[in-house]
């Protein structure tokens, strides 16, 4: 480490080698949080699907119990087309 020091301190022009690590691991940092976020990408999801909520109202009625693994799946189960919209009275 100390041969190090001499060196860089010998030929005067090298002590912005130093900075090279700090700032590349703050490049990278910052690459790596903009892929990941998508900050640039942004299209404002909260403000586009925000609606108006409303009271609860209705019944509802037992219509089947499913016990053991005698039906490992409920009739009208939405598993392979979770993107469905719930139908607003």
């Amino acid at each position: 480490m100390t041969t190090l020091l001499i060196i860089l301190e010998s030929t005067g022009d090298t002590p912005w080698i130093l900075l090279l690590g700090p700032a590349g691991a703050v490049g990278v940092y910052w690459g790596l949080f903009r892929y990941y976020r998508n900050t640039d990408k942004s299209h404002a999801f909260e403000r586009e699907t925000l609606i108006e909520s409303k009271p609860i109202t209705g019944t509802d009625q037992k219509v089947d119990e499913v016990r053991g693994t005698r039906r490992s799946s409920i009739d009208g189960d939405n598993v392979r087309n979770h993107r469905q919209r719930v139908r607003r009275w």
